[in-house]
Formats: structure tokens, C-alpha cells, sequence
């Protein structure tokens, strides 16, 4: 008999594989129906090695709060601690680690989720991302780690809560998306609950939160996932036939739709985003992967850790050549760039004053996608 730990993960495999539906009436193309990746090579000693060596750094990183900071800071919730704290949650699960282990890891992660619920308060109407000033990025990557652990606990009393409040998040991420918009920033999702405009940036955290927390048993309606397809569209960079498909089979998402910046990483949360929602073949899916072939990440590059996060989700999702091609690369940059602490140190913009534990979390998740723990992650 499976230990109870294993147990668990084993039944949030069978839920997400079996029981995905979210947009169509009934259900999703199941996860079956999703490009495999039977053909992969093993998990290499070397990223292994790389993996422990992050696992270890990012437990060192656990403050007094029992949030994961890059230094100490006095407050009870530290500026993002929350949304870096559950990405670290998420990165340390993905490769294996669970909250209900009798381990160093499991002892953490138990740790880090009492400060989530204990200490990440949310407002009255359930948004999270005012707690830690992170805003609806914070509100989004919270509310996908909350779906991804329920069930994940050993305390019965945390899981309701968890559950509670997963439903009040998504209860806010399908009012901030009926937000009166434009046509072009219809269906997508901004900074603040209000915003009147749409990113793809911040749009790909609901996305997922709202997949992740169907997986989960939560009720998501077919209409707020069919909007969400149609605004992320509207931000592949082509030209469109009589028939509304796209004429440029080699195109970039960019930022916001129909204009903004057109980078690896816009293409990337845009080809993830739609396959999230079930879109494997659909052709802005297939035309930004075949894009990304040819401008993958760089590491100077803006957002280059975020970016890198999304493409090897993304194109992991494709499958065949451009899964392997994305693997191959992902690991040999990951792998150089990562420190003798085991850490990794973001260079760049903006990216650089969200701190190393920021950029390992992803690194790691960007490294866990053949480790199938996780089951927004699987296919």
C-alpha cells in the first residue's frame, strides 16, 4: 500500500488526467489527448545534482514568518512575500516534496503554508494580492498554489481553509474579469481587480489558477475560459484570413493585444495560456512555438527567469522535436548560470530587484516539468 503522501499524489494525478473539463460543455480533450512525452530521456544526474542543490539553498532561505525571503525583514508580511512564498511552495512540490513529508522539505513547506493562511490575509472580498502589495500577479500565483495543495496537508482544519479560500479567489478573478472593457482588453485581467485594461502577463496566472482549481473540484464556468481564449488570441501578432485564422504560421504574442512589446516571454505565456485551456493545435499555439524555435531564451534578455518559466512549460506541452529542442536548452542555460550556492541571481531590468529566490523558485519549476508532481503541470 502507497504511503498516505503518495497516496494523495496519486489521486491528484487521476483528477487531473480524468476529471480537467474546463472549456467545453462537458469537459476538456483530456489530458490523454495532450502531446505526449513517453520518448523522453530520464531525468539526468546533472540536473538532479542541480535540483537537490536548489532544494537546499531555497529551505536556507525560510525567515521567522515562515515565508521564503532573500533577506529577514521584520513585518508579518513582507513587500511580495506571499507570491514568492507560494512560488517557492509550488517549485519545492513540483520536484517531489510535500507538506504531509516527514522531512526536512515537508517540515518547511508545512511552515511556509501556515504563513500563507495564517499570516497572507485577504481582503473581504477575497483578493490576496493587497496583503503583500504584489496585486493581481501576487493574487493569481497565490491562488494556483492554493489549488495545487489542496488536499496536500496534514492538518484537515488548513485544507478547509485552503479550500475556502480558493473559492473566494477565483470568486474575485471571475469579477475582475467582467470588468466593462474595451474589445481588446475584453476577457483578459490587469494589475488591480478594477482595471479596465488587459496583459498577457498577469492574464496566464489566472488562466492557470482557474485550470488548477477545476483539477480541484471548484465549479469554472465554460464562458469565463472561452473569453479568456479569445482576448489571449487577440494578442498573437498576425494578420488574420476572412475566416479569422491567422495568416503568419511563425508569429510572437505581444504584451497587450494588438500592440506592445513582442518578446520570448509574451510568446511563451501566450502558448502556454491556450494550452492550459485546451488549445493544443490551435494555430496561434502552433505558429508562437514555431517562433520560439527560432528565438529562444536568452539570459540577457528582460524577464529572462519568468520568460523561461513559460517556455518550458509551454513548449514541454508541444511535445516531439520542440519539447525536446526546449528541454535541451533549458537545461544547458539553467545548469551554467546556476551559482556554486545553488542559487540562481537574476541580472536584468526589473528582474533583478526581485531577489534570487524569486529566480531559483523558477529556475526550479522551469527544470521540474518531467517530474509530473504537480498537476497543472501535467498534460
Amino acid at each position: 500500500m502507497l504511503p498516505h503522501s503518495l497516496q494523495k499524489r496519486a489521486t491528484r494525478f487521476l483528477v487531473s488526467v480524468l476529471g480537467a473539463g474546463l472549456c467545453v460543455g462537458s469537459s476538456l480533450p483530456s489530458q490523454a489527448q495532450a502531446p505526449g512525452d513517453a520518448e523522453a530521456p530520464p531525468i539526468s544526474p546533472a540536473v538532479k545534482q542541480s535540483v537537490d542543490r536548489a532544494v537546499a539553498w531555497l529551505l536556507q532561505q525560510q525567515r521567522a514568518q515562515g515565508c521564503y525571503l532573500d533577506e529577514n525583514r521584520g513585518d508579518a508580511v513582507p513587500q511580495h512575500s506571499g507570491a514568492i512564498t507560494s512560488l517557492v511552495i509550488m517549485a519545492l512540490s513540483s520536484v517531489g516534496h510535500m507538506p504531509t513529508d516527514p522531512t526536512p522539505e515537508g517540515r518547511s513547506l508545512n511552515r511556509a503554508l501556515r504563513f500563507m493562511v495564517d499570516n497572507v490575509v485577504p481582503t473581504d472580498t477575497g483578493y490576496l494580492g493587497q496583503a503583500d502589495r504584489s496585486r493581481m500577479y501576487g493574487h493569481g500565483i497565490m491562488s494556483l498554489m492554493y489549488a495545487e495543495m489542496v488536499g496536500q496537508t496534514l492538518d484537515d482544519e488548513m485544507d478547509k481553509k485552503i479550500r475556502s479560500r480558493l473559492q473566494r479567489a477565483v470568486d474575485v478573478i471571475m469579477r475582475s474579469q467582467d470588468v466593462v472593457k474595451s474589445e481588446a482588453n475584453r476577457g483578459g485581467w490587469r494589475y488591480e481587480p478594477g482595471s479596465s485594461d488587459s496583459d498577457i502577463s498577469v492574464s496566464v496566472w489566472q488562466v492557470m489558477s482557474l485550470r488548477a482549481a477545476k483539477n480541484a473540484g471548484l465549479d469554472v464556468p465554460k464562458e469565463a475560459i472561452d473569453k479568456a481564449v479569445e482576448y489571449i488570441k487577440r494578442s498573437y501578432r498576425s494578420d488574420r484570413n476572412p475566416d479569422g485564422t491567422p495568416k503568419n504560421m511563425e508569429a510572437a504574442f505581444s504584451y497587450e493585444p494588438y500592440g506592445g512589446r513582442q518578446t520570448f516571454s509574451t510568446t511563451a505565456a501566450g502558448i502556454l495560456s491556450l494550452q492550459v485551456c485546451g488549445e493544443y493545435e490551435a494555430p496561434e499555439v502552433i505558429g508562437g512555438a514555431n517562433f520560439l524555435m527560432k528565438n529562444p531564451p536568452a539570459p540577457s534578455e528582460a524577464w529572462f527567469f519568468y520568460g523561461t518559466y513559460y517556455y518550458a512549460q509551454g513548449m514541454y506541452q508541444r511535445g516531439g522535436e520542440q519539447a525536446a529542442v526546449a528541454r535541451q536548452k533549458t537545461e544547458q542555460m539553467l545548469l551554467e548560470l546556476q551559482q556554486p550556492n545553488g542559487s540562481w541571481q537574476p541580472r536584468n531590468g526589473n528582474e533583478r530587484s526581485a531577489g534570487p529566490v524569486y529566480a531559483t523558485a523558477l529556475a526550479l519549476l522551469s527544470l521540474s516539468v518531467h517530474h509530473h508532481f504537480l498537476p497543472i503541470y501535467q498534460k
